[in-house]
Parts: C-alpha cells; structure tokens; sequence
C-alpha cells in the first residue's frame, strides 16, 4: 500500500474545497474476499482477506454523500463517515486516515469486529432499499492503509500542550485505550495498568486470530504509544497496588477503571465440575492469548476434543465453535435455547461457523452435563419452544415437557456469559456497585470516588468493543474537564 506522505502535521485533514457533484455508481455492494471455508477451518489465519485498493474505491463510489448523513448519528463514537468516504473517492487516503482518527484510535481494530450492521450501515439511506455501504470494510481498508506506513510514517493525532497531570488507566481493552488516546490528545500524561502479560484486553484473549490478528492489535497499541501514552504489564490493580495508591502512592491524578466484565458465568446445572468443561473465557484465552493451539511450541495445553458442544448464541460462542473446529475436533456442536433468528451473534459469525460445519442444534437448553469416571460424555438437554417476548423484547424460550434427549460430546463449553469480577471492586469499598457487581457512573463515567471515573463492560456488561470505546471517549472528556477545573 501507498505510504502516508503528507505536508500537513499528522492527523491534521486537509481543507474541505468545493468539488464537483459526486455521481454515486449504482452498482452492487462489494464483497468482501474471503478463504474458502474448507481451507479456513483447520488454521487460525485471517478468514476476511480485505478489499483490495480498487474494490475500496469501487464500494466508496456507492455512497451517495448524503448532506445530512444519517449513518454519523448511528456510529457510538461519532466518526465523521461522510467524510472519509469521500476521501476515499477522491483518493485522498491519508486524509480519510486522518478523519477516522479524529474519532477513534483503532480504526483497523474496528473495522473488523464492530457490528456495522446494527449502528451505521443499519441506518444508511441505501439500507432502505437495498444494500447499505459497506462502511465497516472501508473503515478497516484505511486502517489497514495506515498500518502498512512505517511507524513513524502512521497518521498521528495533534497532541495538546503538556498539562503537568497524570491519568491512570486501568486495563487495556478497548475502553482504556481509547480513554488513553483522547487523554493523551489533551496533553495528559496517561499510563495504562494491564492485568495480563499482553495489552489488548478482550482484543486479545476474547477475539480469536482468525477474526482479529493479534500483529493488528500489537500494531494499534504501537500507534497509542507513539502518542506518549505508557503501559505497564502484569500490574492487578487490587492486588498489586489498589486504587487508593494510585493516588497517593503513585501521585496520579485522576483513574479510569477500564476492566470489563471477563468473570466466566455457568449454568449452574448438575456435571460442570467435569473434566472436558471449560468457560468461553478460559478457553479463548488459553488458545488466543496463551496460543495453545501451538503447544508443545507454545507451553499452555488445551484439551482438544472429538466431539465439542457450545452451549450460548452469542459471537463468544461462535468464536469458541470455530476455534474447537481449528483444534481438530471432528464435530462441533452450538446448542442454544432459541431459534436461529434470536441469535445475538453477528450473521457474519453465523454464516462462517456453518459454512466451516458448525452444527446448530436450536431450541434446546442443557439440563445436565454427564460423564465417566470424571470426564465428559455427554449433555442431556430439553427441548424448548418459544413464547411470549421476555424483557429482552426477545421470545421466552420454554419447555417441552417429556422431551429430554442426549447430545454425544467429549467437551462442553460454556459460553453464557460474564460478569464483573469483584477484585477490584473488593479492594476499593468505597466505590458504589449495582446489585449485580459492576460499577455504577453518572452518564459522564463518573464514579462515587472523587477522581475515579470508569466505563465499558465493567459498567454496562458484556457489549461491542466500539460501546466500550464510546464510554471510554466521554470518560476521558469528563477527567480532562474535572482535572481543569481542579
């Protein structure tokens, strides 16, 4: 790819000039290349190979510019879409860069794992009647754009002037890293406390290789890091120092809990305890984060099962099916409660996991998990049939009476869910909770804790990467704003 060769300072876009009316082609949404799914399924290397600079352009001329663009609104941070669309028409790639970092710090990130579908596409003007622009893949193309620049070539957003204040983020998920960036912006000095031995968060241990390479991932850090903004490795805040030290210990100013929600959730029925059992969360990290999918070569063993059951319908439970397939299991099945339609997980995930042999076993709910002398050999399940909405505004799964059956398996995965983890909570009371265990904030991310502000998944519970960026976003504006004004 073309390199970021620019006169202007970095980040800086260039000037809006009066151009000749866009004529938006007509033609079909551009699809994106992808690796045959038979191929695909016994490697953990990318299945979505990316748009090609002339299918970049040939899907950007699709947009019809719109003066009041409605897919701005529909974007939780507020990408100025219009706009680096239209740079990409015109060619002007460094400049659409620029634009998509006025508003977020991990474009490349983004344009692979946010749901597009549900928030900007949903709302384009071509949606209406037909196929919306595909703004997620031109958000990745041009992350991808400015990633193949050496680092110091990379568009790099105009930094403030030094303000003498220290931030403290505590983890390095999506919303601590786009606290980071925009505090750094500010001029903030901002040093981010990662749990982990690796940064990303749920970036790294939660999205598999296959979707989200970890090179991108290490590549968006590096890009933060340039700004100023520092990390520190295997530091447990509310074990290793507390958030009260942070203050008077370590001198910060002011704290960002970012640490979402990774405490596995079960179902709390008879054979959990067995081996061949495992959380989504323990799982994914092993394989992602600790790459047990290279073992011996890698030291962390995964048990890879023949015949592997996913109980959930979410994209944590498509990432564990099609990375049990990766291990080498001859079989793997997705066991949720309700039909196909009601899945939360993206219809992209739904359609690479059967195109690579998932099989969904739909309206059944595990009542056991059964075994032999301690390991795994099966689920008994029940049938289920579908009622009124629930307050999810979704259809209430429910019984069927006298419908219990039996799925063969070796290893079950659970993938029902998380929660907030309470050490951290622990170790600082004074933080209020929800019923529930995750923090309560004012709608600026704002805690009971003077100087202690926190969003994302610890917040809310499990959401999109591009929310907890968001909450993470308006945070970094209410510290900047209370570090003022102190």
């Amino acid at each position: 790819m073309p390199s970021v060769d620019d006169s202007r300072s970095a980040g800086e876009a260039a000037p809006v000039q009066d151009k000749p009316r866009h004529k938006p082609s007509r033609a079909p949404r551009t699809a994106m290349p992808e690796r045959n799914a038979a191929e695909r399924a016994t490697d953990f290397d990318e299945v979505a190979l990316g748009y090609t600079e002339e299918q970049a352009r040939a899907e950007a001329a699709r947009c019809l510019q719109c003066k009041n663009a409605t897919c701005i609104a529909g974007c939780p941070v507020n990408i100025d879409i219009k706009s680096f669309i239209g740079h990409i028409i015109d060619g002007e790639y460094a400049d659409g860069v620029a634009v998509l970092k006025e508003r977020n710090a991990l474009p490349a990130i983004c344009g692979r794992v946010c749901p597009q579908e549900e928030q900007c596409e949903a709302v384009c003007v071509l949606a209406k009647k037909g196929e919306p622009v595909a703004i997620g893949r031109l958000e990745r193309w041009l992350g991808d754009f400015d990633l193949a620049c050496e680092l110091d070539g990379r568009c790099k957003p105009e930094i403030g002037e030094p303000t003498g204040l220290r931030c403290a983020i505590v983890g390095s998920g999506p919303a601590g890293l786009a606290c980071a960036g925009e505090l750094a912006r500010m001029g903030h000095e901002v040093t981010v406390f990662e749990s982990l031995h690796a940064t990303g968060g749920v970036l790294t241990y939660g999205i598999p290789e296959f979707r989200l390479p970890k090179h991108i991932v290490e590549a968006e850090i590096d890009s933060l890091s340039q700004m100023g903004v520092k990390i520190e490795c295997d530091v447990v805040v509310g074990a290793s120092v507390t958030v009260d030290e942070l203050f008077s210990e370590e001198g910060f100013d002011a704290v960002f809990i970012g640490s979402g929600a990774g405490l596995p959730v079960f179902m709390g029925i008879p054979g959990e305890n067995l081996n061949g059992v495992y959380s989504a969360n323990e799982f994914l990290t092993r394989v992602n984060l600790m790459r047990a999918y290279e073992f011996p070569t890698s030291d962390t063993p995964v048990w890879r099962g023949r015949k592997v059951a996913v109980v959930g319908g979410g994209n944590v439970a498509m990432d564990s099916a099609r990375t049990a397939l990766r291990l080498g299991a001859d079989e793997v099945f997705l066991v949720y409660r309700r039909t196909e339609d009601e899945m939360p997980a993206r219809r992209e995930e739904v359609h690479h996991a059967r195109e690579e042999g998932v099989e969904f076993k739909m309206l059944c709910s595990p009542t056991e998990i059964v075994g032999h002398e301690g390991f795994v050999t099966g689920i008994t399940a029940t049938r289920m049939e579908l009622g009124e909405p629930d307050s999810s505004g979704r259809r209430a799964p429910v019984c069927v009476m006298d419908s219990e059956f039996t799925i063969d398996c070796d290893t079950v995965i659970m993938a029902v869910g998380t929660r907030a983890n309470p050490l951290l909570a622990n170790a600082a009371p004074d933080l209020e909770l929800s019923h529930r265990g995750y923090i309560l904030t004012d709608e600026d991310g704002a805690t009971s804790k003077p100087g202690v502000f926190a969003g994302g998944d610890i917040v809310t519970g499990a959401a999109t990467v591009i929310l907890a960026m968001g909450a993470g976003k308006k945070s970094a504006i209410a510290m900047d704003r209370y570090l003022r004004e102190r």
